[in-house]
């Protein structure tokens, strides 16, 4: 059985997005064939990183560094070099409410916002003597956690801890000169190298990636594997990136990513800069959105079902884990038959039928991606690859280059003049 199947018949029952996509579909495939061929080198890069297993040794290294009598490891890295890995930790309930470090692994933490007061907070909870960060920063010099990591350092210098920082760091950077590597270098801290040709956002097959899942105590190989096996296999994507282009031809400017499972609420942040910054370019693109069900029925579905039709909807779903049930005794006596000795999953399966549903009957174009099986490696490392893959597609229907992001460079340049004073 496939990872995951995508479901386009509702969306297709729309006149114009049916015309459109028959338009796009040819187009799409010929895409798919383009990508899955290219010398570009930064797919090359990203095949790379599906195929390759000589990092790994090095990977565990950092691993065991890391965790030798670690209470708390806490990613530093911003944007590609952090949401990946969050969609991935996600499968061992990183980031949800029922969260807990599996046993013998440290708790994880993802500082992907540069904020003083949180981080501030964050280093007097933590045991410091136990504490562990692990930087990462394609080009060494990303602000973000290079100002969190001299912190760290300042932080760990002022409790005594001064001559045992290459106990505390580990990092990932492209080769070459550049701060991240100096620092981690003089601190006598384990590098990993990080491909000067793979894009942040294309990275959670990586090192980047799979280092915060193995300290999550997931399965490296088998991400890798789900990602290579849809990289070779998965025609639909092509299909999906026809769908979502020819949307765009119809006046729909919007794309909402709506996961029904709290493990995969990073998933859609992860998509949504995916999608952003690969596609928002020369006038193209549609704009993300994220939500998550069925908590944002309560919070957008008004708008979506009675405000301006500019939106396509994308559901994702995994199949129920039973466990929390309606008291059926309490239930039929307070008058909630309905509710009566019902797993929660099937209350939250119910409100996205019903959901797609009310879309679809208000002529709001609906989607779904559905995993096949509980949410594993095998389901997200195919599903992740699959959404890659229609944004690479996509970029070629659109004639734009999904691995660069000129604008926002920009803002980069701004910045620093601001600290030195320039402006």
């Amino acid at each position: 059985m496939p990872p995951f199947i995508q479901d386009i018949t509702s969306a297709l029952t729309i006149a114009p997005l049916h015309e459109a996509f028959g338009k796009r579909q040819p187009e799409a495939a010929g895409a798919l064939t383009h990508w899955r061929q290219s010398p570009d080198k930064n797919i090359r890069a990203l095949r790379h990183s599906l195929s390759r297993t000589d990092d790994l040794d090095a990977a565990h290294n950092v691993v065991n560094h890391l965790s030798k009598d670690a209470s708390d490891v806490i990613v530093l890295g911003v944007g590609g070099s952090s949401l990946g890995a969050q969609a991935l930790t996600q499968l061992a309930y990183w980031g949800t409410p029922a969260y807990a470090p599996r046993t013998g692994y440290p708790r994880l933490h993802f500082l992907d916002n540069l904020n003083g007061p949180t981080f501030t907070k964050l280093l007097t909870q933590l045991d410091l003597r136990a504490a562990r960060f692990h930087v990462v920063s394609k080009s060494g010099s990303t602000p973000e956690p290079i100002l969190q990591m001299l912190a760290a350092i300042d932080a760990l210098e002022n409790a005594g801890g001064g001559k045992y920082l290459k106990h505390h760091f580990s990092g990932e950077v492209e080769p070459g000169d550049n701060p991240l590597r100096s620092i981690l270098t003089a601190i006598g801290s384990p590098i990993l190298d990080h491909d000067p040709n793979l894009g942040g956002r294309y990275t959670a097959y990586s090192t980047v990636g799979l280092v915060p899942a193995m300290l999550a105590g997931l399965d490296p190989m088998a991400i890798r594997n789900a990602g290579r096996e849809a990289f070779e296999t998965a025609a639909s994507a092509a299909d999906g990136a026809a769908l979502c282009v020819a949307a765009r031809d119809i006046g729909l400017s919007q794309h909402v990513m709506w996961a029904y499972a709290d493990r995969l609420q990073r998933l859609t942040k992860w998509w949504r800069q995916l999608w952003a910054e690969s596609l928002g370019k020369a006038g193209q693109g549609t704009t993300p959105l994220d939500a998550l069900g069925p908590v944002d029925q309560h919070s957008q579905l008004q708008l979506y079902l009675d405000g301006p039709n500019d939106k396509f909807f994308t559901f994702v779903d995994a199949p129920a884990i039973t466990g929390a049930k309606a008291n059926a005794a309490w239930a039929n006596k307070h008058g909630l038959q309905a509710y009566a000795g019902h797993d929660i999953s099937e209350v939250v399966a119910a409100q996205m039928r019903a959901t797609a549903q009310t879309l679809s009957a208000h002529a709001r174009p609906v989607r779904r991606l559905s995993l096949t099986s509980q949410l594993d490696e095998r389901g997200l490392g195919a599903l992740m690859m699959h959404l890659i893959l229609e944004t690479l597609i996509s970029a070629r229907l659109w004639n734009v280059d999904p691995f660069g992001q000129p604008a926002v460079e920009e803002g980069k340049r701004l910045t620093r003049q601001y600290l030195d004073g320039g402006i």
